[in-house]
């Protein structure tokens, strides 16, 4: 094993939370080379391990609650520069070293007791709303009388910007100037969003949306850099890409070297103040056709030829900063990335994901549910068989219920098909999967309703699955469903082992994240409004569009 190996592999067995147990591979390698990597809770581990190396002292007791708070007074009220960055480095270790509980009692208390005066802002209001505003008719007035009369406005108005300002920005902006702040900041909303995820406080929403705008502008595209991501990186580096791949876990050594290789990309977007870390990362295969399984991509196959290309896939993108969420990066990094492999690699001319559906069997399972529950309900208050709830509704087609009811074993049998798919798809260790009459029986249904779930399911007239609305709002259109795409046990867990191929095309980029943003509107491909059936007036959105992938 090579020096780069060993330190990777050293590194990763000294983190915390490893579990041999968890170990997966996708080729028959030696038992020492799968015992590199492992696959531990990503998201609790990566902001437990920033928060223990964060602390240059090594602190790991825990402070007094009112010396930490006393500490962040004095980090937003201290006017001596000379002092300012001592202070700050004592409140951010301070910070650390409390319990859960103390830390959101803290951030409580700098929502609530550093915010805005909102007694004068009441006042310099009352103050504006007195003033008259001349209606430009009286010409005797003078140009002097003109200018006071603006000047009044003018400084009531910088006045009640100022006031509006919550005093808690000081800290923010201080620590962002500050050596390591920005991690800090990044760390902190971390916990802000898991004490909202607790308990909906409306000062500390207001306190997680005052610094989720800060963190925007400070992160935007000018400041951050795109870098390509090679096994000649530093160890560290490749460390960190294996810890916070939170799409497809990187089994071994081989599988990263291989994912860095001839016919793959990677590139990660860094901020100068978080150095050697990724905010965000992308990784790209270099592909003649776009995949339909993710087993292509990821097994241990010999890569194409590059000049061979035709098509970059994007098959994972990973955050790693929990903090950032809701701050879209990964927007700007795709088009990064296309504009630097379209330079280099000029026949590539299809850009296009293999991306998971993380929240259609949860969807579904829901759906099927809920609905026999409406068919018990309504057995038993009309046991003559008079007609259904209004909200009843048979998500199955006459054929899919007649095939599924005929495929399944005893074992699974129901009342009606949406008994028996409820039942399939519950199933222990997904044992549908194994036989290809259940297979062929399930197929259309859970096709027809993926597409379903994609193109119609909404939240607050977006898309209601995440990593659909994050590629719609980037302006890519929906392509294809692919059967089977995903059979690890994530994969079917998510989605019943479906992935969805969303495509950018270059010249409907703009476009399409334009009218997705102002109107819900998704572009999808004919043959994915096929499954759904769409009215032909619905389907005007398509017209125009390239055919679907072959």
């Amino acid at each position: 094993m090579n020096k780069k190996g060993l330190s990777i592999l050293m590194r990763t067995k000294m983190r915390p939370g490893n579990d041999p147990s968890k170990l997966s591979s996708f080729s028959p390698l030696s038992n020492e080379i799968n015992q590199m990597m492992t696959d531990p809770p990503r998201k609790q581990r990566s902001i437990d391990d920033s928060r223990s190396n964060f602390s240059a002292s090594g602190n790991h007791y825990e402070r007094n609650f009112d010396i930490v708070k006393e500490s962040m007074g004095l980090a937003i009220s201290l006017n001596k520069t000379e002092s300012l960055d001592v202070v700050l480095d004592d409140f951010s270790e301070g910070y650390f070293s409390l319990s859960n509980e103390n830390r959101k009692k803290l951030v409580t208390v700098l929502a609530k007791e550093y915010d805005l005066n909102r007694i004068q802002v009441r006042e310099l209001l009352k103050q504006y709303l007195g003033l008259e505003l001349r209606s430009g008719n009286e010409g005797e007035s003078s140009n002097v009388d003109d200018e006071n009369m603006f000047s009044t406005f003018y400084r009531i108005e910088r006045n009640l910007r100022q006031a509006l300002k919550p005093t808690y920005n000081v800290l923010f902006e201080r620590l962002n100037n500050h050596p390591a702040g920005l991690k800090f900041l990044s760390l902190l909303r971390a916990d802000i969003l898991s004490f909202l995820g607790e308990e909906n406080i409306p000062s500390l929403r207001a306190l997680d949306s005052c610094l989720k705008e800060k963190l925007s502008a400070w992160l935007s595209p000018a400041v951050l850099e795109l870098h390509q991501i090679t096994w000649d990186d530093s160890a560290s580096l490749l460390e960190k890409i294996v810890t916070y791949e939170a799409v497809h876990p990187i089994s071994n050594l081989l599988d990263l070297k291989r994912r860095l290789g001839v016919g793959r990309r990677c590139f990660g977007y860094f901020h100068p103040a978080i150095p050697g870390e990724p905010l965000i990362f992308i990784e790209v295969a270099l592909l003649k056709n776009v995949a339909q399984t993710i087993q292509e991509v990821l097994l241990d196959v010999p890569s194409i030829p590059e000049h061979e290309a035709a098509c970059a896939l994007f098959y994972s993108i990973s955050s790693t900063q929990p903090g950032l969420a809701g701050i879209n990066l990964g927007k700007f990094l795709i088009k990064r990335m296309i504009t630097l492999v379209k330079r280099d690699m000029p026949q590539v001319s299809t850009f296009a994901t293999l991306s998971p559906i993380p929240g259609f069997m949860q969807w579904l399972l829901s759906k099927l549910a809920s609905q026999s529950v409406m068919a018990k309900v309504d057995n038993m208050e009309q046991p003559t068989g008079g007609p259904g709830s209004a909200f009843q509704e048979n998500l199955l087609e006459p054929d899919e219920e007649r095939m599924l009811k005929n495929s399944s074993p005893v074992t699974y049998a129901g009342k009606n098909g949406m008994e028996v798919m409820l039942n399939l798809l519950t199933s222990k260790n997904y044992e549908w999967t194994s036989s290809a009459e259940l297979l062929s029986a399930l197929k259309p249904p859970l096709m027809r309703l993926c597409a379903r779930y994609l193109l119609q399911e909404k939240k607050r007239g977006k898309a209601l699955d995440s990593v659909a609305n994050f590629h719609l709002q980037n302006g890519a259109m929906v392509e294809r469903l692919n059967w089977m795409a995903d059979r690890s046990e994530k994969g079917l867990h998510q989605s019943g082992g479906i992935m969805v191929n969303y495509v950018y095309r270059l010249e409907y980029i703009e476009q399409y994240a334009q009218s997705y943003f102002s109107t819900g509107h998704i572009h999808a491909s004919c043959d994915i409004r096929h499954y759904i059936m769409k009215e032909p007036e619905e389907t005007t959105g398509s017209t125009g569009e390239e055919p679907a992938l072959q």
